[in-house]
């Protein structure tokens, strides 16, 4: 409910509040702005060796199969290791219904220009339908790779290079923007840190 003893905005109220939308709006137009060139960059510089093993890694990583696949092999093991596949899988879960179902929702940036960019045909994935922001890849494999981590700490070195190598293969491909990727990152460490408190809980309310 408003105050009714406050004082109404003045025009130099209006005014400043108008000026930081127009600088609000001019940084986000700068960052664009550097998103597609770093986008560009990336699809001008000739790969030819790494081109194919990144497309693979693109398209192993859809619905998060590799990360899926090495939960399985953790769960295995009793103890820490199993610990570890809970978590992991855990948070593979929130990054991608929050990056599938909220984010691409709220923000529906289109995916780039493949042809425009003259991304090579040797590095193609199929387009995805889906909004471009976040990068679910990104977001899941992210997200998988801290939970497990600081569970497991041995495989965070390895894990987390793979979940970089992902996000990097999703704008290798020519399907996302770099800033995508990072907002997917960030997306997948929340994800990861939610998912930690969660298991912690249930294992102290378990005992163990």
């Amino acid at each position: 409910m408003a105050d009714p003893d406050a004082a109404p905005p003045t025009a130099s109220d209006h005014r400043t509040a108008a000026a930081a939308r127009s600088s609000a709006a001019a940084v986000l137009r700068d960052l664009r702005a550097i998103d597609g060139a770093l986008y560009a960059a990336v699809a001008a510089t000739p790969t030819p060796t790494l081109d194919r093993a990144l497309r693979r890694l693109s398209h192993a990583a859809d619905h998060s199969k590799i990360s899926l696949a090495v939960a399985a092999g953790l769960a295995l093991v009793p103890g820490r290791p199993r610990r570890a596949a809970l978590a992991g899988v855990g948070a593979v879960t929130l990054a991608s219904a929050a990056a599938n179902l909220f984010g691409k929702r709220m923000v529906r940036r289109r995916r780039p220009d493949r042809e425009r960019a003259r991304v090579v045909v040797d590095r193609h994935v199929p387009m995805p339908r889906s909004a471009s922001f976040p990068s679910g890849h990104t977001a899941s494999a992210a997200a998988f790779a801290t939970a497990v981590g600081v569970v497991l700490p041995a495989a965070a070195v390895p894990l987390g290079a793979l979940a970089a190598a992902v996000g990097y293969s999703r704008v290798h491909t020519g399907v996302h923007y770099p800033g995508d990727v990072a907002a997917g990152a960030v997306l997948g460490f929340a994800a990861a840190a939610t998912s930690l408190a969660v298991t912690r809980a249930r294992l102290d309310r378990l005992g163990g």
